[in-house]
Formats: structure tokens, sequence, C-alpha cells
């Protein structure tokens, strides 16, 4: 509720800014009038960066998450309901890696190494997000949204099935992760297509880890919950 507040507040902030800005009356661009067609179609490209909320079952030393941005790119199916709302589809794939990083603390008592300490998870997503697009009025060539929504995402890296587990080296997630979404966005209407901007949050929903054999281990023994969340950066044809 806190992330929805608060993009309704820069909603009605950019509005009221935009309203003074652009009040002289321009010469409207996008000719075919995307905005009114039932169904439309897109693109997009852009960049992400994902990250790991962890929920422990004991109060020892967090385990530190390296991000780094990735890439993606996908396809947008946007169905018209009125002037300021669409309903959207968005799928697309995501490559992204994550590193871990484990305290000294987790090991006490045990032979480990310093690869012990790293994990490397590498995720390539299949990500299919179902979005409710909430527009204001058309200011010219520009048009501010909010969008949020629920999807659905396939790591084909996951290494769920496999029956080695981290004392063999391999840390395991679970293929299926569920997300809410909540971002923010404007429509820039273009001589010959509209180009969209926009960033959004995504926070999963169900737990992602596939524990060790071992209810001890010390990579997965204290995790109570691990939850993707991340950011995505979008750039959007129409």
């Amino acid at each position: 509720m806190k992330q929805i507040f608060v993009l309704l507040v820069f909603l009605i902030a950019f509005q009221s800014s935009s309203a003074q800005l652009f009040t002289k009356e321009k010469v409207a661009n996008n000719p075919d009038n995307i905005d009114q067609k039932f169904l439309s179609w897109g693109y997009f490209i852009g960049f992400n960066q994902y990250d790991f909320n962890f929920d422990y079952n004991e109060d020892l030393k967090d385990i530190l998450v390296q991000k780094s941005f990735g890439f993606h790119l996908g396809l947008v199916g946007d169905m018209r309901i009125n002037d300021y709302l669409n309903l959207r589809l968005e799928p697309g794939v995501f490559f992204t890696t994550r590193n871990l990083e484990y305290d000294e603390s987790y090991f006490e008592g045990m032979e480990y190494n310093d690869s012990d300490l790293l994990r490397e998870v590498k995720s390539t997503y299949v990500h299919i997000p179902l979005l409710l697009k909430v527009s204001t009025k058309r200011i010219n060539n520009f048009k501010p949204f909010i969008i949020g929504g629920i999807s659905t995402a396939l790591n084909l890296s996951s290494n769920q099935d496999n029956p080695n587990d981290n004392s063999s080296g391999e840390f395991r997630m679970s293929k299926n992760t569920y997300f809410y979404e909540i971002g923010f966005g404007i429509d820039m209407y273009l001589l010959y297509f509209k180009f969209t901007p926009s960033i959004r949050g995504v926070f999963a929903m169900n737990d992602e880890l596939i524990r060790d054999v071992d209810p001890n281990s010390p990579w997965t023994g204290n995790v109570s919950k691990m939850q993707t969340r991340g950011v995505f950066i979008n750039f959007t044809f129409q």
C-alpha cells in the first residue's frame, strides 16, 4: 500500500506540473491514433536488477546479495477499455545474475573453503505479467500513467530437478514464481510511433528456495523464506 500511495502522489504532482508546462497547444503526433484501437501491439527492451529478500529461522548474519544489471526483451499486447484504462499482456525473457555471500559463522564447526562462502545464481526467466494501465488525460504529446498487476515467471535456470545440492556446489530454486508488480511511466507520442519509458517494481509472493538434503545445511538450513524482488526499466515501442 505504501508503494501505491507514493506512486499516486507522484502521478498527481506530475500531472499538475505538466499542465502548467504544456498548456500551450501543440501539434498532436501519432496520426494513426493508436490509443483508439481496441487491440494494439508493440515490443519492449530494457534493463533489470534482481535482488533477494530473506527471512531467517535464527538471528545470524544476513546473507549478502551482490546485484548486477541484467537485460530483457519482449512483446506487448494492449486492450483498450476506455480513454484511461488499458489491459496489457507483456511476455518477455529476462536474464540476470545474483551472487550470494555467506558469513563464516554459517560454517562454524565445519570444514570449508572460500568457494563455499559464495554462490552464483544465474537466472533466465520467461516472465508473463497481466497488467492494468491507468492513464491521465493526454497533454499534447505526453500521457503519464501508473501500472500494476500480477505475473508468473518460469525460471529456466532453477536447478529444481537437479539431484545435487549445495554440498556439490549447486544452488537450487523453484521453477515457478508468482509476483505482484507496480510502476509508472509516460507515453511520448512521436511522429510515427509511441515511445514509452517506464519503471516497475516486482515482488515475489512465494518462497523460491529448494532446500538441501541436509536440514542443517549452512546454505539453506537457516532460511525460512527466500523471495525475489527487482526493478525493471522498460523502453516500449508501439
